[in-house]
């Protein structure tokens, strides 16, 4: 399988993501998605940025895709959008039905981005004859739901478009037109000042018993804890093609050697989640036992 690393999902200064990306590309990740796809206002890094960050990890052999918003607010956002779909050089990665529009209109291929409800055959066909080349599973679907998909694709004779799951990172499970940021701040959205920039891996919400279980990030809501398929690597095998790492710190990436060779970084279980791939409560977590292939669950 392939690993891919996400678009980043936080406000960086732009050097920080200026070193990000160096370490991605000197990384053995195959393909890096490049972008703003949460907030409009974040302007620290600009699409000239991202672009220049695009023909360098192009150089260093990865492939590239640009991202798009996944919530529009604004006529600035549809031709910020606009923009990175017409880039003329690199794949993209559409994550809102606006970006679908204007790549059909200019028969532009594109990746189906998570937050798109592409839920079955169908729609996939629909989204395949329009100039879709992959697409990223919704990520609150489990491995039973995508194998009954591409079970259906096949009973249908539907030709089959690479698929990409995520695996590692923050899930983002909702986008706002409300900045939960600038709410928890007592200012006005409007007047933010691009505060989210003070907290660069999100703000945990824990509940009265003190358990974490929302990570706030502007207008997205995340998951409280980190969804790690590493332990299920096997169990996708022959469903998924490309792995997604969607990184909140430079130590992330060091997960793109755990999942290229197996070897897995330390990270305690009450840490993490992947109760959706198992078709369970999403927050929950279930370790592979590695002595006889059971399943500990960690609920």
């Amino acid at each position: 399988m392939q690993v891919a690393v996400g678009s980043m999902l936080y406000l960086w200064p732009r050097d920080h993501m200026e070193e990000f990306y160096r370490r991605v590309a000197e990384s053995r990740a195959d393909i890096v998605y490049l972008g703003e796809s949460v907030c409009e206002k974040r302007c620290l890094s600009t699409f000239e940025d991202y672009y220049r960050w695009a023909m360098v990890l192009r150089e260093a052999g990865k492939q590239v895709v640009l991202s798009t918003l996944t919530l529009l607010e604004s006529s600035f956002a549809l031709k910020d959008v606009e923009r990175y779909c017409l880039n003329g050089d690199f794949l993209v990665e559409a994550n809102d039905m606006a970006a679908v529009q204007i790549l059909v209109e200019h028969k532009l291929p594109f990746v189906i981005g998570s937050a798109i409800n592409c839920y079955n055959a169908h729609s996939l066909e629909k989204l395949r004859k329009l100039g879709a080349v992959r697409w990223v599973m919704p990520v609150e679907l489990s491995r039973h739901w995508l194998e009954q998909i591409k079970s259906e694709q096949s009973n249908l004779g539907f030709p089959s478009i690479e698929t990409e799951v995520l695996s590692y990172g923050y899930l983002p499970l909702a986008h706002s037109g409300r900045c939960f940021t600038t709410r928890y701040l007592n200012r006005a959205k409007d007047k933010c000042q691009l505060v989210c920039q003070q907290y660069p891996e999100g703000i945990k919400v824990r509940s009265q018993e003190g358990q974490e279980i929302f990570n706030l990030n502007g207008i997205q809501t995340q998951s409280g804890t980190v969804y790690n398929l590493h332990s299920d690597r096997a169990s996708m095998a022959g469903l998924v093609d490309i792995c997604r790492l969607s990184a909140h710190s430079n130590q992330c990436l060091d997960w793109i050697e755990a999942f290229k060779s197996g070897a897995s970084p330390s990270q305690p279980p009450e840490s993490q989640c992947n109760g959706y791939w198992h078709n369970i409560a999403g927050m929950d977590y279930r370790s592979r036992d590695s002595a006889n292939g059971d399943y500990r669950s960690w609920e």
